[in-house]
């Protein structure tokens, strides 16, 4: 295992074996590493990981990786600039054909792969989501997607901001609805993210009037995949938006950065929120907020970008309290 480990993207594929995607000082560049535990962060190993540096999605100019995902112990990915493939457990990488641009995200659900893309080189204004066969193939286009973010999963549900509406499938992309989305109006209130809460259930956040470090959160839930929307509530100011997730659809967890980094929590369906989590760090902020389970949840804090150092907190967390409370994993 390599000394130093700094943490950029992480992926559960039961309730104690994940893999961590990061970096750790090496002598030759590029440093990529990857970690898998098999008991929830209580011991790691290191793996081999694609010859290919950290990067972050929109600044990244070369050959660049910045997420990891697993379908199974075996089948796994890491992508960002170009897709790398493992079908033995992460021990061997293989360079496979990608979707043209840059994966912004990449998940996995009934037995489909499904990317969201950008233009390489270009903003965030304009996307493809695209699927292709968990045992390979071509890759065919979902949608085009107006502003993506990423894809929030649950179960066998998958969602995708849209501009002011939201895609929604439950078949990995083979079929899709688009729903409209409640708050659209620029400096009030526009989409932000999305989290699957249950099989028929969403939840939205949506960010607006920005001024010095606060932003205005509301929370809008949906009991039928987006028909209909009913305010559930506001979080703290604190932070610009990064995203939203949930244990089920009474815990939910939003996370934010500015000066700080914080994870405000739900116990009722967004009525109500307190902070979970806070760390005066500047805004380093998170990545793969995420739940596997009704009371587990992972974050990555302060997620690691480049060779060696890392430049980032490169931190694990859990929790085991449907994000209630989190707690720092040691490597």
């Amino acid at each position: 295992m390599p000394t130093g480990f700094l943490a950029t993207s992480v992926t559960f594929v039961s309730t104690q074996e994940a893999f961590v995607l990061g970096t750790a000082p090496c002598s030759n560049a590029p440093c990529t590493s990857i970690l898998r535990t098999l008991d929830r962060g209580a011991s790691w190993v290191g793996l081999p990981a694609p010859v290919v540096p950290l990067g972050r999605s929109y600044s990244a100019t070369g050959p660049a990786v910045w997420g990891i995902r697993f379908a199974d112990p075996e089948h796994g990915f890491v992508f960002g600039n170009g897709l790398w493939e493992t079908t033995d457990g992460g021990e061997h990488w293989s360079a496979v054909a990608s979707p043209q641009g840059t994966i912004l995200d990449l998940e996995v659900i009934d037995g489909q792969v499904l990317a969201l893309t950008v233009p390489s080189g270009a903003s965030a204004q304009a996307g493809t989501l695209l699927r292709r066969s968990l045992s390979g193939g071509a890759w065919t286009v979902v949608a085009q997607v107006t502003g993506p973010h990423t894809i929030a999963t649950q179960g066998p549900v998958a969602a995708v901001l849209d501009g002011n509406n939201v895609i929604v499938t439950a078949n990995g992309g083979i079929s899709t609805t688009t729903q409209a989305l409640p708050c659209t109006t620029p400096g009030v209130g526009t989409p932000a993210a999305v989290a699957v809460t249950s099989p028929d259930g969403l939840a939205l956040l949506c960010a607006g009037g920005a001024a010095m470090g606060s932003v205005q959160k509301t929370v809008y839930v949906s009991s039928d995949l987006g028909a209909q929307w009913v305010k559930a509530g506001a979080t703290p100011l604190g932070g610009d938006p990064i995203g939203i997730s949930a244990a089920n659809p009474d815990q939910l967890v939003v996370a934010a950065a500015s000066g700080a980094s914080e994870l405000y929590y739900s116990a009722n369906g967004g009525a109500t929120w307190s902070t979970a989590y806070y760390a005066g760090d500047g805004g380093a902020g998170f990545n793969d907020l995420g739940f596997t389970t009704t009371s587990d949840g992972v974050v990555v804090h302060g997620p690691a970008f480049g060779n060696g150092t890392g430049n980032g907190m490169g931190q694990l967390l859990l929790s085991s309290a449907g994000g209630a409370t989190w707690q720092v994993v040691s490597f």
